[in-house]
Formats: structure tokens, sequence, C-alpha cells
């Protein structure tokens, strides 16, 4: 049974909102689901940046809150 390892992208939108986009990895397979709208897809490549991309795309969620 493969492992599933988790991790995600978080960003905050201009009103303060917070919006989570988990990357999940079973294997060499990853899939990216956003918490805020439930859009998932499937991300083999870069799914980070894929993650980045709707957020900003998608809910105009730039404010990294992990940035100094």
């Amino acid at each position: 049974m493969p492992q599933i390892d988790t991790s995600k992208v978080s960003r905050f939108d201009q009103h303060g909102r917070r919006h989570v986009v988990h990357v999940l990895r079973t294997g060499v397979q990853r899939t990216i689901r956003c918490e805020t709208c439930g859009w998932r897809r499937g991300a083999q490549f870069l799914p980070w940046l894929k993650a980045e991309e709707h957020l900003a795309e998608a809910h105009q969620a730039t404010v990294d809150p992990t940035a100094a």
C-alpha cells in the first residue's frame, strides 16, 4: 500500500481571508485540491506552482503568510 504525503499552499486575499490548496502525493501521483471551492486537479509536475496559480486566479489570493 503506497504512503500518502500531504502538504499545502496557503495565501490570503485582499479581504484577509485565508485560502488553502492541499497537495496530496501517492507514489508518483499528485493531486491538488482547493479547500475553498473544491477544485481538484492531477498535477504530475510543479503542483505547488499550479496551486499558487489557482489561488491567484480563482480567489485573488496572493499574499504569502510565510513571507517576511
